[in-house]
């Protein structure tokens, strides 16, 4: 009996796009609402401002103006789109998916359509299960999408936690390579042993919402912030020296590093134990703060409209999160 000789095919970003609500939220409001100050967070954050959205918008939404302007810049039709995968912690509804509410919503009549959550590191997620779908044949067109409202679970009276978060959605479409923006490897992994340290308690199955759990304000983020900061640097190192080693680089081959943008001494930090310069490193979260999943493809789509690379120049995605979560990838620009 002879194997399959099918080709795999080689997969290319194409097209990307982000949208960004209007209503900002600064440091400065923030001294208004809880016991904090810019400088405070400035200096432990490197957050200065963040987006919102306006009252009776989803996350769907969000996700909708960032694949539109993906599909744009794509040069294709929302008709050509074969897959939708959407990486979210904040869903409009558990069910059915933001990503079917996103296919109604920019006509990708039939196209496949799901959800992933693996918290920050979830467009990676997202991105390299669409890539394994066009990769085999079985997708010429995917939207891959990271989208968040994390100022609807965001704990407005909890000092340490409601500086971090913003609103935002990123986009990408992947067709078979055409020479450019190629993805060259992706890396996931997990550590379920961690996931007390970062989640959102209640309104699962193992927690159904009850007046208890909202009187004790189960419904927003939770996080045991020096374990995260602690377990972020060293899984981020490791996770990038390995799939570089997996690419046959080294970090000086890498041209840019496009992390999550969590904290900005994590990335800083990260960067030092590299033995990488910060110029080297991209960051937004001084106008953003933490989008979680929306990060890395908003990131992306500023980079690629900014000029900032040439092509042949390698990028290196990160990404770590609630589960606990990690993932990157490496593209040749």
């Amino acid at each position: 009996m002879t194997k399959s000789t099918k080709e795999i095919r080689k997969v290319s970003i194409v097209g990307t796009g982000a949208y960004l609500p209007e209503k900002v939220l600064t440091n400065h409001d923030l001294e208004k609402m809880v016991d904090t100050s810019d400088e405070w967070i400035t200096k432990r954050t490197g957050i200065k401002e963040r987006r919102i959205v306006d009252n009776g918008l989803a996350t769907s939404d969000l996700a909708t103006q960032a694949a539109l302007r993906a599909i744009e810049d794509a040069g294709v039709s929302p008709k050509d789109v074969d897959l939708i995968i959407t990486s979210t912690i904040t869903p409009d509804t558990l069910f059915p998916s933001t990503s079917c509410y996103v296919q109604e919503k920019i006509g990708a009549t039939g196209a496949g359509a799901f959800d992933v959550l693996a918290a920050c590191a979830g467009f990676v997620y997202a991105l390299s299960i669409g890539q394994c779908y066009v990769s085999s044949g079985a997708a010429d067109t995917a939207l891959i999408i990271g989208a968040e409202c994390l100022s609807k679970i965001t704990d407005y009276t909890d000092r340490t936690s409601c500086i971090l978060f913003g609103d935002g959605a990123g986009a990408a479409v992947i067709q078979k390579s055409k020479g450019r923006h190629e993805i060259l490897a992706t890396y996931l992994g997990a550590d379920g042993s961690q996931a007390g340290i970062l989640t959102l308690p209640a309104g699962g199955s193992k927690m159904p919402t009850s007046y208890q759990t909202i009187d004790e304000r189960m419904h927003f983020i939770k996080f045991r912030g020096k374990e995260v900061f602690k377990l972020a640097i060293n899984t981020l190192t490791d996770l990038i020296n390995d799939t570089i080693e997996k690419c046959g680089l080294t970090v000086d081959d890498v041209d840019l590093f496009i992390p999550h943008q969590s904290n900005f001494r994590i990335i800083e930090a990260t960067m030092e134990k590299l033995g990488v310069p910060m110029e080297k490193a991209y960051f937004n979260i001084d106008r953003y703060g933490n989008t979680s999943s929306a990060s890395v493809p908003i990131a992306i789509d500023e980079v690629s409209k900014s000029g900032r690379l040439k092509a042949g120049d390698i990028v290196l995605l990160a990404a770590f999160g609630g589960g606990l979560t990690w993932s990157s990838s490496v593209i040749r620009w």
